[in-house]
């Protein structure tokens, strides 16, 4: 199946990010594994990259910079976006856990472009190749009082983590039902794991009105995409939020690691297919625009 091969209705790409060495700095970039997506990626490479599908929206979501750079990312996305029309909405780097943490949150929410935030808390039990810190931060008080400022600044949260910290999030966003919450990537699986921890957290979610998920990421789960792995996944999570809150999502260039733009989206809507119309338009744009209130109205 190609980008010509399927009717689809009109596509936002609920998760993408963007890197100029020239502009910010990108630590984790520099990391050999990450070779093959190390070089610039200019919104005019998203543009051709994606242009046989044809987005009509796109949100960016913070793609590592320096930690003392998210004030600046956002200042260089919203020069971008003036431009070019995308991105049609940034979700911004703050570290919930900081002690100004309310001044980055109030001057984030003053810029035009910027909805919600994003600070990767990645964490793992028993793998320590998968955490960016040494503790779950969803049990942290301090980010627990990060977190709950959200709301007062009409900000989202992107979470991106792993199976064992949806119970803590959950906790949280329970508490807080003023600040929407979307799981990133199908609230990575790990499939050497077994999924009773990972579907324990997303019923969890589910049950949440204030909650999404983003269908993204699937080459993290799988990275040959196997549709035979991926279909069950998929469908849980679909049945689970139901299409009204599932977006689907490139993460480009990062799931390059992975396979192309084109197969990535191709194994999307193949997965897809069996939705009604109404359904796959939800899935394809209208969860995005909602939730990102991108005022596009599909």
């Amino acid at each position: 199946m190609t980008a010509g091969d399927v009717h689809r209705p009109p596509f936002v790409d609920a998760h993408f990010h963007l890197w100029d060495h020239g502009v910010l700095r990108y630590p984790w970039l520099a990391d050999p594994a990450q070779a093959a997506i190390a070089p610039d990626y200019r919104i005019d490479d998203y543009r051709r990259e994606t242009a046989a599908w044809n987005p009509v929206g796109a949100v960016h979501v913070d793609a590592g910079a320096h930690p003392d750079q998210g004030r600046a990312e956002t200042d260089w996305l919203t020069e971008v976006a003036t431009a070019d029309g995308l991105p049609g909405a940034i979700v911004a780097r703050v570290a919930l856990d900081r002690a100004d943490v309310e001044d980055e949150l109030a001057w984030q929410a003053a810029q035009p472009g910027v909805r919600g935030i994003r600070h990767l808390i990645n964490w793992h039990p028993r793998d320590a190749a998968r955490r960016a810190y040494d503790h779950d931060l969803t049990r942290d008080p301090a980010w627990a009082r990060g977190f709950a400022l959200l709301g007062s600044y009409g900000l989202s949260f992107d979470f991106h983590g792993f199976p064992p910290q949806l119970a803590g999030l959950a906790e949280l966003a329970r508490a807080h039902p003023d600040v929407p919450v979307v799981l990133n990537h199908l609230a990575l699986p790990i499939l050497a794991d077994g999924l009773d921890e990972w579907r324990r957290g997303l019923i969890a979610f589910a049950e949440l009105p204030h909650a999404a998920i983003k269908l993204s990421g699937a080459g993290f789960i799988d990275p040959a995409l196997d549709p035979a792995v991926l279909a069950p996944i998929v469908g849980e999570v679909i049945d689970r939020f139901g299409a009204e809150r599932v977006m689907i999502a490139t993460n480009f260039p990062t799931d390059r690691l992975a396979a192309g733009l084109d197969a990535t989206l191709s194994t999307y809507a193949a997965l897809l297919s069996g939705l009604s119309d109404d359904e796959r338009r939800a899935v394809w744009g209208r969860s995005a625009d909602r939730f990102y209130r991108l005022g596009l109205d599909l």
